[in-house]
């Protein structure tokens, strides 16, 4: 199933990584309180494209968003997230 964002919307898959106590213990998904704030853009909306020059962000971009942000909605048991892309703060850079 896909989704296409309207406006200046992006589309967010949430992202989990393991997380670790500083002495090497995984926590399982029922230890953590809350959701990630970070993941991968899965779809841009034709308003977050700026009309000269390149646009800030784009597909495949793994990127830091407001902790209260977006609506989540859940697609074929993945979870998502659709935020304004001003609520987008950093893109992460590897």
């Amino acid at each position: 199933m896909n989704i296409k964002p309207l406006d200046d919307r992006v589309v967010i898959k949430f992202v989990e990584e393991e997380e670790k106590t500083k002495g090497g213990i995984v926590l399982p998904d029922t230890a953590k309180e809350e959701k990630p704030q970070q993941g991968e853009i899965i779809a841009i909306g034709k308003g977050c494209c700026p009309e000269e020059g390149e646009p800030e962000i784009k597909v495949g971009d793994m990127v830091v968003f407001d902790k209260y942000a977006g609506t989540k909605i859940t697609l074929d048991d993945q979870e998502y997230v659709i935020v304004k892309l001003e609520d987008i703060l950093a893109v992460i850079e590897k």
